[in-house]
């Protein structure tokens, strides 16, 4: 009984204390609650409303209706930081944080190469979500993945920092220091982007569409793709699905492999069925210090298999995705 009572503890300290990294952080932070008012409705007023009953039919290529897209994230940490996902609760923000710095570091010594196994047995190519720092950092890991023809977007510097609080000129150099250096190391340059902890600032989006980018994860609001507004150029939101990201199941539900599959394939097949009257897409958003794991990369493998019995299911990257989708919508 005490066992248990450990567990709830350690995974309750754990809402709190993943740090501003996590890619449900900021979400989770307590907010005071604000009185009534009687005023306008402020909204993002980044997208028209569109509800998925209203929208025309189309298929993906080969007569498809779910596009499925696998995004691990690469990721890099300070060792002088306290911030970033954690196994361990680090209470007082110790600095080096030993355990979970290593643990972290798994994910690129290990985890990926043994997501990279199952994705080649599999055949499907991943999209990566890569910090830029990993360029310079692991030039061998950006080789490899090369090598597999996976697809790179931006993903910020490091997973140390984010976006928050950058004047406009500042977070444009270091949007296009994110966008130069991967385009360096890769050879091509990224189309899509994913914010280190889906944060974003009011000029985000409009920073990346002038950086000539075609879709951003961050806008977890739709099954499908969908222009987002900005002041100049185009951009598209591509659906991340942060329900079924390892972190929230994983390290934040403390959920068993068998609870991660169910909840994947769940995912799935709702998507699957919905997809016979308008197209989806699913997100599959995976961390290679969790997934990664010798306890939990059999359910990864699992839940792929079993998608792939499916005769209308198309496991493209980010960017076919979107070039799909601008052809069967011209208008957009």
């Amino acid at each position: 009984m005490q066992r248990n009572d450990d567990r709830r503890d350690f995974l309750k300290k754990g809402l709190v204390l993943a740090g501003t990294a996590g890619l449900l952080g900021t979400a989770l932070t307590p907010v005071a609650a604000c009185a009534q008012t009687l005023g306008a409705m402020r909204r993002a007023n980044r997208h028209d409303d569109s509800y998925i009953f209203e929208r025309k039919p189309f298929t993906w290529p080969g007569n498809k209706t779910l596009a499925v897209w696998i995004a691990p994230n690469v990721e890099v940490w300070h060792f002088d930081s306290p911030v970033g996902q954690q196994v361990t609760p680090n209470t007082a923000n110790r600095v080096p944080d030993v355990v979970n710095y290593a643990w972290r570091e798994y994910g690129i010594r290990v985890g990926l190469w043994r997501i990279a196994d199952v994705l080649d047995a599999a055949g499907v190519k991943a999209t990566v979500a890569l910090n830029a720092a990993v360029c310079d950092t692991f030039p061998k890991a950006v080789d490899e993945m090369k090598k597999r023809g996976w697809e790179f977007m931006g993903h910020g510097t490091t997973n140390s920092e984010n976006l928050s609080g950058l004047s406009a000129d500042k977070e444009k150099e270091v949007i296009q220091h994110v966008l130069r250096t991967i385009e360096k190391s890769t050879g091509r340059k990224p189309r899509g982007w994913l914010g280190t902890g889906l944060i974003e600032t009011n000029n985000t989006l409009d920073i990346l569409a002038e950086e000539g980018l075609s879709y951003c994860g961050d806008w977890n609001n739709d099954d499908q793709p969908y222009p987002m507004k900005v002041r100049k150029g185009k951009i598209f939101s591509i659906p991340y699905c942060m329900e079924i990201n390892d972190i929230g199941l994983f390290l934040r539900k403390g959920y068993t492999g068998e609870q991660y599959l169910r909840s994947v394939l769940d995912q799935f097949d709702t998507l699957y069925a919905d997809s016979a009257k308008l197209p989806r897409v699913m997100g599959l958003p995976l961390h290679p210090m969790i997934t990664g794991q010798p306890l939990r990369i059999q359910y990864l493998q699992r839940a792929l298999a079993e998608m792939k019995k499916h005769e209308r299911v198309w496991f493209a990257t980010g960017g076919e995705i979107i070039d799909a989708y601008q052809r069967a919508n011209p208008a957009v």
